[in-house]
C-alpha cells in the first residue's frame, strides 16, 4: 500500500492519476498516481529498471501514455507534444548532456531564453544584438555561476560546468516546474556540493519553481528534498518526507538496502 503523509504546502504543480506506459506487451509504469505540490523539491529514488526516466518522458511529452491523465498547473497535458509542454511552463535537464557543443555558453542559454521574452519559432530572423534575449542569457548565466564562462563553447566546458549549463537551459524560458534527470550522475564530492548549491539557490530564487529530481545519491536525496517519491516495477510505493521515508519498512526492503528480516523496534500496535 502506498504510504502517503502529503501535508501540502501548495497547490499541485504535477499531478499524474492512473498513468500507465506499455511497450507492446510489457508495462513499465503500472498505475501511477501522484502529486507534487508547488514550490517543493521532490526527489524520485527507485532501482535501476524502476521506470523513473520513462515517467519524466511522459510528463515532459516526448512520449504518451497507454492510459491515464498527466496535469501540469492544473491544465491537462496529457495529449501535447513536447514543445506545447515546454512553453505551459515545464522544464527539464537529461541524465545526458543535450547541448550545442560548438556553441558557447551564452549561446546555447540565449536559444533556451527566446520563448521567455516573446520570440516563436522564427526568432533566427532580426534578433537584435543585445536585446531581451541576450539579457535573459546573461541573467541566468550569472545565477548558474557561469557568467565568467559565457564564450567558452559547450564542448570545452568542464562536466560540472556542463551539467550546469543545462540547468541554465531548463529555466532560461521561465519555466517554473523543472525535472532533473540524475544531476550530480559522474560527479566527485565537490562537483556534488556544487550543484547542491546550485539547485538550493534556485529555490531560493524563487519560490513558485518547483523542482523534481531523480536521483540516486541518498546524500543528495536527503540534504534537498521536501518530499520523497519511491517507484518501484512502475508503482509509486510511498510518498513522504525524507524522515520518514528513512524509517519506511516497504522502502527499506525494497530499496534502501536493509533485508526484509532485519530486527527493528518494535511496531506500535
Amino acid at each position: 500500500m502506498t504510504d502517503q503523509h502529503i501535508e501540502t504546502r501548495g497547490a499541485p504543480a504535477l499531478r499524474l492519476v492512473a498513468v500507465k506506459k506499455a511497450f507492446g506487451p510489457t508495462e513499465i509504469i503500472r498505475g501511477v498516481d501522484w502529486t507534487v505540490a508547488q514550490g517543493d523539491c521532490h526527489v524520485l529514488i527507485g532501482p535501476n529498471g524502476a521506470g523513473k526516466s520513462t515517467l519524466f518522458n511522459l510528463i515532459s511529452g516526448r512520449i504518451k501514455p497507454s492510459s491515464g491523465q498527466i496535469e501540469l498547473n492544473g491544465r491537462p497535458i496529457t495529449k501535447l507534444g513536447a514543445n506545447k509542454i515546454s512553453r505551459s511552463g515545464l522544464g527539464r535537464s537529461f541524465q545526458t548532456n543535450n547541448l550545442f557543443v560548438r556553441m558557447s555558453a551564452f549561446e546555447n542559454v540565449r536559444i533556451g531564453a527566446l520563448r521567455a521574452v516573446g520570440y516563436g519559432p522564427s526568432f533566427w530572423r532580426g534578433l537584435p544584438r543585445g536585446g531581451a534575449a541576450d539579457m535573459r542569457a546573461l541573467e541566468v548565466l550569472d545565477e548558474v555561476g557561469l557568467l565568467e564562462k559565457s564564450r567558452v563553447a559547450a564542448g570545452l566546458l568542464t562536466y560540472a560546468d556542463q551539467r550546469a549549463l543545462e540547468i541554465a537551459l531548463a529555466i532560461a524560458g521561465g519555466q517554473k516546474v523543472l525535472l532533473f534527470d540524475e544531476p550530480t550522475a559522474g560527479m566527485n564530492r565537490e562537483e556534488t556540493a556544487r550543484v547542491i548549491g546550485l539547485l538550493q539557490r534556485l529555490r531560493t530564487a524563487d519560490s513558485e519553481r518547483t523542482i523534481v529530481i531523480i536521483e540516486h545519491d541518498m546524500n543528495v536525496v536527503f540534504e534537498l528534498a521536501d518530499r520523497i517519491s519511491v517507484l518501484v516495477y512502475g508503482q509509486i510505493i510511498a510518498t513522504d518526507t525524507p524522515a520518514r521515508i528513512r524509517t519506511n519498512r516497504s522502502v527499506q526492503e525494497a530499496y534502501l538496502g536493509v533485508p526484509t528480516e532485519a530486527p527493528a523496534c518494535k511496531e506500535p500496535s
